[in-house]
């Protein structure tokens, strides 16, 4: 979720919360006003009445259930002294005239004439509907708030897109960024402290990395390029010493031990070379080239080598697939892909080869167990301890994919081992 959004949905329920507290206020506060102002008035018309009636002067008409209408009763000792002499109610009494029933606000006043006789006088006024003004002020709530949330959302979408265009600009700089290839200026000119700051070490970092990865790069090449000589000079001297009638036999299984090590030396020096020059885009020329007939070149070199181990080989052609890409990488990728297949299988077991316009996949047999996706295509990973692997042909793989645009995953399906190339980006 974007952040804009996050910000105004929080934004929205600060404010529902607020709204409704300032609801459940202002409603308690308005029936407090009325019914202050409404005991007012019948605190005056209840005095005026119990004077006349203590000065023997005629009381006011009752009217016909409209306001300020009343009733006085005698009452007992008992009564009185079981009710407060002044109590304010809020009840629903029935209008004659109107043959309906109003809420009322209503006051009930004990009092004592001259004779020590004790009377209760009950005066009422018709006051507003409670539950309309509820209603009302429910409605009302509701209505503010979705006009205050649309505003707020507008606004906030507004203001937060026009504020934080710097960060976007910056995260779409981002996304094109390769520590391979020369960056595009980053243009985010901005007024804002924070964002020039941000702007500042993030082209600062990229700049290290570029460094640090070219380094890195040359390192590896220059390394894997000075160690030929003296690897080969040191085969030349080994194969040299096997024909020396003067050594023992234990001499000689050291010197073969000690020249195995050395050729997986090579071999691996050779590897890290290659993959250097795939990283370094050293392979720039690309051609038609179709995958079929190279895959079956392939396999017929592999079953050769192979042949001890009963490996059954079965190809699925659904379709011809041509690409456009470097021959010499395509041929290691595949190549690479086939030997993992033959390198990580087991004595009589399969390798199933499936192949259609857009997708190539390679299926073998061995350990029961799913690898782990997220190691099996790093550099040195190795889930086995053999001694042909030297834990680098799934990692030039997945930097051969990377540099051409194409996707390469891993899945156990059906007890077998899968690698599933695919894209359209190479596919002629």
């Amino acid at each position: 979720m974007k952040l804009v959004y996050r910000i105004t949905i929080r934004l929205s329920i600060a404010l529902l919360m607020l709204m409704a507290a300032w609801g459940a206020i202002f409603y308690f506060v308005i029936i407090e006003e009325i019914n202050d102002e409404t005991d007012d008035s019948l605190e005056d018309y209840s005095e005026a009445i119990i004077m006349r009636a203590l000065a023997g002067e005629s009381l006011p008409s009752n009217g016909n259930g409209s306001n300020n209408s009343y009733y006085i009763k005698s009452i007992s000792a008992e009564y009185a002294a079981q009710n407060s002499h002044i109590r304010y109610s809020d009840e629903t009494v029935y209008i004659e005239v109107k043959r309906e029933t109003e809420p009322a606000r209503v006051l009930n006043t004990i009092f004592r004439d001259g004779d020590s006789n004790l009377f209760e006088l009950t005066v009422m006024t018709p006051t507003i509907e409670k539950q309309d003004l509820k209603e009302t002020v429910l409605y009302w709530i509701v209505a503010l708030y979705i006009l205050l949330l649309l505003v707020i959302i507008v606004i906030n979408v507004w203001i937060f897109h026009r504020s934080f265009r710097p960060l976007y600009r910056l995260l779409q700089w981002l996304d094109g960024f390769s520590v391979n290839r020369e960056p595009a200026p980053l243009n985010n000119e901005t007024k804002v402290s924070e964002f020039r700051q941000l702007n500042d070490t993030v082209l600062k970092n990229a700049k290290r990395n570029i460094e640090m990865y070219e380094q890195q790069k040359d390192f590896i090449g220059n390394a894997s390029h000075e160690l030929q000589t003296p690897l080969a000079i040191c085969q030349n001297k080994l194969e040299m010493l096997l024909y020396d009638d003067s050594l023992t036999e234990t001499q000689l299984n050291e010197i073969s031990e000690i020249r195995q090590t050395l050729n997986r030396i090579v071999k691996l020096n050779k590897t890290l070379l290659l993959l250097s020059k795939i990283e370094n885009e050293q392979f720039p020329d690309k051609e038609r080239v179709s995958i079929n007939q190279l895959l079956k070149s392939i396999v017929d070199d592999y079953a050769e080598i192979y042949a001890s181990r009963s490996i059954s080989v079965s190809v699925e052609e659904a379709g011809e697939m041509i690409v456009l890409l470097n021959k010499t990488l395509v041929s290691v990728l595949i190549g690479n892909l086939l030997k993992n297949a033959y390198v990580h299988n087991f004595d009589d077991g399969t390798i199933e080869i499936s192949i259609n316009s857009t997708t190539i996949v390679i299926a073998n047999t061995g350990q029961e167990q799913p690898l782990d996706e997220d190691k099996i295509f790093k550099r040195f990973y190795r889930n086995s301890q053999r001694e042909s692997s030297s834990g680098l042909g799934l990692a030039m793989v997945a930097s051969i994919c990377k540099n051409s645009g194409i996707a390469i995953r891993y899945f156990f399906r059906n007890d077998k081992h899968c690698f599933e190339v695919r894209g359209s980006d190479f596919v002629v």
